[in-house]
């Protein structure tokens, strides 16, 4: 482990051609710190969860004609409607015929190859 993380981040943004001072980077590896410790890993792997729901739910509403009031219809009868009354997975599997993938997420941060991003 580097005794001097900046040092060692200028570093590697210098050797990887990433060294631009008029853009200097936003995010330090020490700013990250916070997400090893107190429990908010869990959080943020909750925040993860909810974005693949949310992108998968949007595939959903792509493959079904986009927003119109019958899918609306069918998203409010099978999961907003219902709330905490039923296991959360069991309404979204009832909601989407299948449980949630991590496909249109990938697909989302530019993270899988298609036409769209090559």
């Amino acid at each position: 482990m580097p005794s001097d993380p900046i040092a060692f981040e200028a570093q590697v943004l210098q050797k990887a051609g990433f060294d631009y001072a008029a853009v200097p980077p936003r995010y330090r590896s020490t700013y990250f710190s916070h997400s090893f410790g107190g429990g908010y890993a869990a959080g943020y792997y909750a925040y993860m969860w909810s974005e693949k729901l949310d992108a998968d739910t949007g595939e959903w509403f792509k493959e079904n004609g986009g927003m119109t009031r019958k899918n609306g219809d069918w998203f409010r009868a099978k999961l907003l409607s219902r709330g905490g009354s039923v296991d959360a997975l069991q309404l979204y599997t009832e909601f989407r015929g299948r449980p949630a993938v991590i496909g249109p997420l990938l697909e989302r941060r530019g993270l899988t190859v298609s036409p769209a991003n090559r």
